[in-house]
């Protein structure tokens, strides 16, 4: 089973980024709780666990702490952006971050990027920086920005639930294809219909509804070679040899 860290960003008394009405905290543990039930919908054999799943507050020694307590196979960091930019998407690793951690990077910013790109987002790069969640953690680990919360056209972008869908699923594909995960199996599904043999004869048009199988009459009485009639006011079905 592989274990996988999802950690929103700020939360509680910490609202992170602000601006045109919304907040950062509410926007990114909106966006990992996708991101977790994506993830386990879709593949096999992994778990999503949450640094948290409701508007908390945890200080960024505590976040990186539980991570590597729990044994996880890599960490993702949540954030949106704020302050002194034109909008996009852009993502970071540690200054000197481990091959794993580079390879993360690399499918996690390509994931998303692929699915976010018909939104007309820009590309700001893959970065690496001094981060303390992607320092502090034992496993490979990366850190995304998903937009600007003051710019107002990535605002009016992160307002739509259709991209916070797509930038979920960008993290899931990146995740996925990181840690090798294999889809699950989409179940056949069943059918209605009912195959009834009488006297030899296959009967067609049997329905199956509610543990009940229905046959028309009309197949009956051509399975018997007899005379099937039904009287409505009596509800009573007659079966007359030919």
């Amino acid at each position: 089973m592989k274990k996988v860290w999802i950690d929103a960003g700020h939360g509680g008394k910490d609202s992170g980024g602000i601006g045109n009405g919304l907040q950062e905290k509410d926007i990114v543990l909106k966006l990992s709780l996708a991101v977790k039930k994506y993830l386990e919908a879709q593949y096999e054999g992994v778990q999503a666990l949450l640094t948290r799943s409701s508007d908390v507050f945890l200080e960024l020694a505590d976040r990186t702490r539980k991570a590597n307590a729990a044994g996880v196979d890599i960490l993702v960091s949540i954030h949106c952006n704020a302050g002194g930019g034109t909008g996009g998407f852009e993502s970071y690793r540690y200054t000197t971050a481990t091959p794993g951690s580079i390879q993360l990077h690399e499918a996690i910013h390509t994931g998303i990027m692929r699915e976010i790109g018909e939104y007309g987002v820009s590309d700001r790069g893959q970065k690496s920086a001094n981060y303390h969640m992607v320092r502090e953690s034992k496993m490979p680990a990366v850190l995304t920005e998903n937009l600007f919360v003051d710019v107002a056209t990535d605002a009016a972008k992160l307002k739509r639930q259709e991209v916070i869908d797509s930038l979920a699923i960008g993290h899931v594909h990146g995740i996925a294809k990181f840690l090798g995960l294999q889809k699950k199996k989409e179940e056949s599904p069943v059918s209605d219909k009912v195959n009834v043999i009488v006297n030899g004869k296959e009967i067609l048009g049997g329905k199956l509804e509610n543990g009940v199988t229905y046959v028309p009459l009309r197949a009956i009485s051509e399975a018997l070679d007899a005379k099937v009639t039904w009287d409505n006011k009596t509800r009573t079905v007659t079966v007359t040899s030919k």
